[in-house]
This record gives C-alpha cells, sequence and structure tokens, in this order.
C-alpha cells in the first residue's frame, strides 16, 4: 500500500513493525455542533483505518478532543454554564453523529484537560533544552531554535511572516513564536503550574497525547489541510524538540477541505451545514458515498444536488442486493472485482476508483441475474467491499417478521381463490407455502404463479404479482423460468 504523505511530497510504500499500526487524528474542539467538515475528515479517517485491518494491520487509534479552548470558555460564559458542561455536550453529541455515519469508535478519546499534568512536565523540560522561555506567566516556544521549522507546511520563517497577520508582542522573542502555556485570566479556567495559573496552548496537548498513548515515534498522523500550519508545524517542532527523535511522525496524511458555495466550510463564520442537519435529509451510506466519491485529498463542494444525483447510484446499489439469487446457471466471478478495489485503495487509499468498482460490480450482477446465472457469492462481495468503507446498505423496505406475516397473508388469500385442482403438482406447491420463512414462500409463490400461467390463469398470477410489488418484491418472467428479488 502507498499512502502520500505531507512532509516529503511524496508518494511511500507503507509498511510498519509487527504488523501494528499506531494511528492518531486530530479531533474537534467541542464549542458548537459539529459539521459536515468534520464528518469528512472523520470518515476519511475511518476508512483508512478500515482498510489497514482488511489487509492485515493491527491498528490502534487515538482522537484527541480540545476540551479548553477560548472559543469553549466564551460560549460557556455566554450561556453561563462551566466549560466543562459545554464540552461535554458537544462531545456527546459529535460521538453520536459519528455512530450515525457508521464511524468505529477511537479505542481512545483522550481530553486536553486530562494530559495537563503531562503538559507541563513537557513544557519544563522544553524550557530546560533552551526550545521555550517564559515570560509574565506565559510560555512560548522559541522557532528560531527549532532549525528544521517549516518543513511541513514547505515555507520559511521569513516567508510566514511576510505573509501573516500576526501582531508583534512584547511578550514574544520572534512574531511566530507560539503558546505553549497561558497565563490564566480573572474568572477563566486555570490550572496550577510552574509558571503561576494558566491553561496549554492549543498545539501542546496533541504532542503530549501522541506519547502518552502511542509513543514517540507513530505510523500516521491524520487532521484535516487546514491544520498543517500552524498546528501541525508546531506539534511537530515541540515533539521532536522534546524527544531529540526524528521523525516524530512517518506519514503525515491530510485530508481535502469540504466548501459549501466554494468556500472553505467553518465554524467560526458559520458557514457550515452540521451532521445532524445533513442526517435529517439523507441515509448515512450516501453521505459517506458522496465523500468518498471524491479522493480524500481533492477539495470537495457539498450541495444537495451533488448528493441528490448520488442517491440514484446507492439506489442501485441496494436494488442489485435485493435481487433473489436463483442457481440455474453458472456462477458470477466476482473476485476480479475485488482485486481491483484493492489496488484501487493501495493507490493512496483512492476510493473515488474504488466506490466506480463497486458500481462496475453491481451492473455485473444485474446483468448476470438477467441471464440467469448465479449472483448470490458476488453479491457477499458486494456487501465485503462496501463494509470496507464503512457502507451498511441498509434497505429501505419494510422486511423481518411483519413482511413475512404480510407474504403469508397474500398466501392464504391466494389458496382461497384457487379452486380445487387436479394438479397435483399445484396442490403440493400450496401445502408446501405454510413454511413461514420469507425466501421459502417467495420461491414457493413464484412457482405457483408459473404454474397458474401455463394454466391460463392470467388474472390471479397477475394478481399475485401486482400484490407483491406493493411490498416492494419483485417477479420477474422470461420464456424459461421467473425470479422474484426486492425492488
Amino acid at each position: 500500500m502507498y499512502i502520500r504523505d505531507t512532509l516529503s511530497g511524496q508518494l511511500k510504500e507503507f509498511s510498519s513493525e509487527d504488523n501494528k499500526v499506531k494511528l492518531y487524528v486530530c479531533g474537534i474542539t467541542p464549542y458548537s455542533t459539529a459539521h459536515v467538515g468534520h464528518a469528512r475528515s472523520t470518515i476519511t479517517f475511518d476508512v483508512l483505518r478500515r482498510y489497514l485491518e482488511f489487509i492485515g494491520f493491527e491498528v490502534q487509534h487515538v482522537q484527541n478532543f480540545t476540551d479548553i479552548d477560548d472559543k469553549i470558555i466564551v460560549k460557556a460564559r455566554e450561556e453561563s454554564i462551566s466549560y466543562k458542561e459545554l464540552s461535554t455536550r458537544y462531545m456527546q453529541e459529535y460521538i453520536r453523529d459519528m455512530e450515525r455515519l457508521n464511524v468505529l469508535p477511537a479505542h481512545k478519546y483522550p481530553l486536553a484537560t486530562e494530559a495537563i499534568p503531562g503538559i507541563i512536565k513537557i513544557v519544563e523540560q522544553l524550557i530546560a533544552k533552551g526550545y521555550a522561555y517564559e515570560n509574565d506567566g506565559d510560555v512560548y516556544f522559541s522557532v528560531r531554535k527549532y532549525i528544521n521549522y517549516g518543513q511541513l507546511s514547505n515555507r520559511s520563517i521569513d516567508d510566514m511572516i511576510a505573509g501573516s497577520r500576526i501582531e508583534i508582542s512584547e511578550q514574544k522573542r520572534h512574531p511566530m513564536d507560539f503558546a505553549l502555556w497561558k497565563a490564566s485570566k480573572p474568572g477563566d479556567p486555570s490550572w496550577e503550574s510552574p509558571w503561576g495559573n494558566g491553561r496549554p496552548g492549543w498545539h501542546i496537548e496533541c504532542t503530549t497525547i501522541c506519547l502518552d498513548n502511542l509513543g514517540e515515534t507513530i505510523d500516521i498522523h491524520g487532521g484535516g489541510l487546514d491544520l498543517v500550519f500552524p498546528h501541525h508545524e508546531n506539534e511537530l517542532a515541540q515533539s521532536e524538540s522534546f524527544t531529540d527523535k526524528d521523525p516524530f511522525v512517518r506519514f503525515w496524511v491530510h485530508n481535502g477541505l469540504l466548501n459549501l458555495q466554494d468556500e472553505k466550510m467553518s465554524k467560526s463564520v458559520g458557514n457550515l451545514v452540521s451532521i445532524d442537519t445533513a442526517l435529517e435529509k439523507y441515509k448515512p451510506d450516501l453521505i459517506r458515498l458522496f465523500f468518498l466519491s471524491a479522493h480524500y485529498r481533492s477539495p470537495l463542494n457539498y450541495s444537495d444536488q451533488a448528493l441528490s444525483n448520488l442517491n440514484k447510484g446507492l439506489d442501485r446499489l441496494l436494488a442489485v442486493l435485493r435481487i433473489h439469487p436463483h442457481t440455474d446457471f453458472g456462477q458470477l466471478d466476482s473476485s476480479p472485482f475485488e482485486s481491483k478495489f484493492i489496488e484501487s485503495m493501495n493507490d493512496d487509499l483512492n476510493t473515488s476508483q474504488a466506490v466506480g468498482i463497486l458500481f462496475e460490480l453491481a451492473h455485473e450482477i444485474n446483468r448476470a441475474h438477467l441471464n440467469n446465472i448465479t449472483v448470490g457469492e458476488a453479491q457477499k462481495m458486494l456487501k465485503k467491499l462496501g463494509g470496507i468503507l464503512g457502507l451498511k446498505f441498509n434497505q429501505s423496505t419494510s422486511s423481518g417478521a411483519d413482511l413475512e406475516d404480510k407474504v403469508f397473508d397474500l398466501y392464504r388469500q391466494m389458496s382461497k381463490m384457487i379452486e380445487p385442482s387436479n394438479d397435483q403438482g399445484l396442490s403440493n406447491l400450496i401445502a408446501c407455502a405454510d413454511s413461514k420463512s420469507l425466501d421459502s414462500m417467495m420461491d414457493t409463490l413464484v412457482a405457483i404463479r408459473r404454474k397458474l400461467r401455463d394454466a391460463n390463469s392470467y388474472d390471479l398470477a397477475d394478481w399475485i404479482r401486482d400484490t407483491l410489488a406493493k411490498l416492494n418484491l419483485i417477479i420477474e418472467d422470461n420464456p424459461e423460468s421467473s425470479h422474484w428479488r426486492w425492488k
């Protein structure tokens, strides 16, 4: 498998020691409802994890929550509640949204506030090693001390200053120096430290959480493209300065941004669609398909039109999975589709091609079915490959015992309408329909209807067909035989 590493800019073959993968993904700052831009990033790394596990790796997945932040403090004050109450509300909401989107839960969800003892120790060491300095209760990382600063975002310190709107602060020795520890303001949440009461800066939490949960070198560090600078650039600098080990991360992986009306989706400017709003309108599988139909590194424009167009494709996938897999002639070989799927996913997680292969397989299943070729194994393959992408293929029709009861009621009505027959075969078919297994009853109804057509009892045969159609169960006739499928 090859993955594009942001740091090197190269497509690199992925491997790991002992087939174990340490995966860290930056999580949300829970000060308001999560939006579909967050969902795209989380689904990207959910699929990466699923695929790594599919090809035999054991993945340890950690995703943080930044549960203390300026925005959280301001929002909590506006609502007259504690920062903890506010952040807990939105963390729980986010986790529920991810469950609805069929995202595998991370193995750990560490909180920034839980990491504060470790943060203080790391900051102390960075000061002792000359990489950081304290000024009036604030502690800053000195970017000039780390000679490789700017390597991840591929820019120089001078270019950063020229292209930024950073105001010169008397607290800092250099405009690009960033906060490791912030002195507390009156009324703000704070923790004791050697530099007075305060709270951690944004970037230092991820360094600490990675070191505490995954060790000094991790295999994959993920997040949105907007995190490359300054967040991941700063995290890389402070981590390698603390450990004296290079690399801190073997593969930096970043997903492209999700836009709304061609502008970046962002909570800070209100240009967003919440995950809950999206799920009220669209199935989870459709939302996942929408994200995965584009390469994860590409920008993507969110629109109702795009999702509505793709819904027709999802319906086609569901339709071929509802086909009843008869066993007349031969078997559709789906193994070439699995090979092409794996080849696409091995090429930097090319889900766009992988989704296309699902549709190719669905087309072949439908064509094979029309030619009386067995498709049961191919349907299983479609579900297997879709499952790697996190698709559940939930059918939106009646199912289970409720539908079985309706089909059995149809059989009982039909049996009363059929006059006593000298056709022993038809009598035997009617008698064996009492099994109350949906597949068995449908097979029997198809056989009964075929005999009725052979006996020119077209009115009753058509009544059976039309009544089943109302239950989304379709009978298809050809000159040699008849079969049933889901609509």
